[in-house]
Parts: structure tokens; C-alpha cells; sequence
């Protein structure tokens, strides 16, 4: 770990990521110990404290662990596939979508789970979550039948849908 002023970069085994804090906080690393002070306590700078500490948190586990985000894909006939390190996916369109992965994410495709699953991996939080958000995004879950791309654990709210037909 290096800090230079507000800026901090961490290296680990995953990679290495760069970000500028604000200059209000300062940040001290003591051996092992990485130590961010404020201030004063109003509410505004406990509240940058508080992010400071969490966005510092997420490098230093993201370099040595990493994240992986889960969806699963649902429908009939919805599929995703591998093209090298590209994903395809098949949900519904005339065409099928291909996704490619930025620097430093992987995407890896689990077909013998049911529902077939999707898992993003990377070292950076922020960029996992967004290229998740993205793919569930190119087919989100309609309510009526459930069928789409959606987060491992997503709640998705069901509508009834037409209740009674007139029968002649």
C-alpha cells in the first residue's frame, strides 16, 4: 500500500487499483493498520469519514480477494454461453447479445445450475457491480411470468396478471 497525500494505491495478487480521496480526511497506515482521521464531527465529514473508510476497505479486500457477483438467468429457451472471454447471452431477442468483459472482470457461466447462473468476478467493487447491473440490465425480470436476468437472492414482485375472462 502506498499513500501519497489523498492518494492511495494498493497492490495485491488480483491487481492493483488507484483512487483519490478527499483532502479533508487523513489517512495514516501504521504497519498493518491503516488509520483515516477526521476533522471535526459534523455530520457532513462523519459521513466522508465513513465512505472513506468503506471505499478503502473494498481496495484492500478487492486486491487480495476479489468479488464475484451472481444472476441467474430464467425463462424458457433463455441461455448464456461462453465465446472465449466473451458472454453471450440468448434471452428472447432475434439476436443474440454478446457481452464484453473490461479490464480486470471475468465472467464465468455455470449451466448445470437451475436456474443457469452467470457470476461476475473482479478486483474492483465498483466496476463488478456495474457490469452486473449491465448484463441484468439487457434483459431485466418482467413480473408476470418471472422470466429475465436477475440478481442470486433478487425478491422479484409478481403480478396477477388477467384474472377473469368472459367465457361465451
Amino acid at each position: 500500500m502506498d499513500i501519497n497525500g489523498s492518494e492511495v494505491t494498493v497492490k495485491g495478487p488480483k491487481g492493483e487499483l488507484k483512487r483519490l480521496f478527499s483532502p479533508m480526511m487523513t489517512i495514516e497506515q501504521e504497519a498493518n493498520v491503516i488509520t483515516v482521521k477526521r476533522p471535526s464531527d459534523e455530520a457532513s465529514v462523519r459521513a466522508l469519514h465513513g465512505t472513506t473508510r468503506a471505499l478503502l476497505h473494498n481496495m484492500v479486500v478487492g486486491v487480495s480477494d476479489g468479488f464475484t457477483v451472481v444472476l441467474e438467468v430464467e425463462g424458457v429457451g433463455y441461455r448464456a454461453e461462453m465465446n472465449g472471454k466473451n458472454l453471450v447471452l440468448y434471452v428472447g431477442y432475434s439476436a443474440p447479445k454478446e457481452v464484453l468483459p473490461p479490464a480486470g472482470i471475468s465472467f464465468e457461466v455455470d449451466a448445470k445450475a437451475k436456474p443457469m447462473q452467470i457470476k461476475v468476478h473482479g478486483y474492483d467493487r465498483e466496476m463488478v457491480g456495474q457490469v452486473a447491473a449491465n448484463v441484468r440490465g439487457i434483459r431485466p425480470v418482467e413480473p408476470y411470468k418471472g422470466k429475465g436476468i436477475h440478481y442470486l437472492g433478487e425478491r422479484i414482485r409478481r403480478k396477477a396478471g388477467k384474472s377473469g375472462k368472459a367465457k361465451k
